[in-house]
């Protein structure tokens, strides 16, 4: 019973913390993929990443890979990497959207 009670007590303290998330919505510019939406976390991380248009596969990808990380840590990766001859690319918008994001 002792046990149960305690039991009761943590899980009561857990569910009681709130968590902020704010939710992004970034136009891109010069990519295939038009829209990258995504959660942030009151400590950053990054939850919920999708990309409108661009290719499928690959970003489908992407957004498993950045689920949980944190947002600066990904920035820092991502930014700057191109597409063919493009001078940006979809990894990158997500680079600018988490910094625009960071820094709101």
């Amino acid at each position: 019973m002792f046990f149960l009670l305690n039991y009761i007590k943590i899980y009561l303290y857990l569910t009681i913390k709130e968590i902020y998330i704010k939710h992004i919505q970034f136009k891109t510019t010069g990519t295939c993929a038009r829209v990258i939406e995504l959660d942030l976390d009151d400590n950053n991380i990054i939850h919920n990443c999708k990309f409108e248009g661009g290719c499928n596969g690959n970003l489908k990808a992407i957004s498993k890979l950045v689920e949980g990380k944190e947002a600066s840590e990904i920035s820092k990766i991502l930014k700057g990497n191109t597409c063919g001859p493009r001078a940006t690319s979809c990894a990158d918008q997500l680079s600018l959207a988490l910094e625009n994001a960071i820094n709101e």
